[in-house]
């Protein structure tokens, strides 16, 4: 039982571990999130910090990393010029501690 849950946790660590590795499509119909940018803050559902390194990447916290491979990215999004075409509003910010999700009910769209 013990050797089941510790297999158990070790894939949903391997899973989560790369929850917030994004890759940046050029077509809609390749994402799985559109997103709108934002210039204001309190327009968005989640701000955003992009990350150097892919291990500071962790957790649905809005610390994303943009890797150049689709395939190496949890998930795939779009970025739309129209606020109303977009299923998550964010505004990229310049520091680390600012990032995290302002609208929680949105959560979801980057598990």
């Amino acid at each position: 039982m013990k050797r089941l849950l510790f297999f158990f946790l070790t894939i949903l660590l391997i899973v989560n571990a790369k929850a917030q590795q994004v890759y940046s499509c050029d077509h809609k119909y390749d994402a799985d999130v559109k997103v709108y940018v934002t210039n204001y803050k309190y327009d968005a559902d989640l701000i955003v910090y992009k990350c150097k390194y892919k291990y500071d990447a962790t957790d649905n916290k809005g610390l994303w990393y943009f890797t150049d491979y689709k395939y190496d990215a949890k998930k795939k999004i779009y970025f739309t010029d129209y606020k109303y075409d977009a299923d998550l509003i964010i505004y990229f910010t310049d520091y680390k501690y600012d990032a995290g999700w302002r609208k929680a009910e949105k959560k979801h769209l980057m598990y």
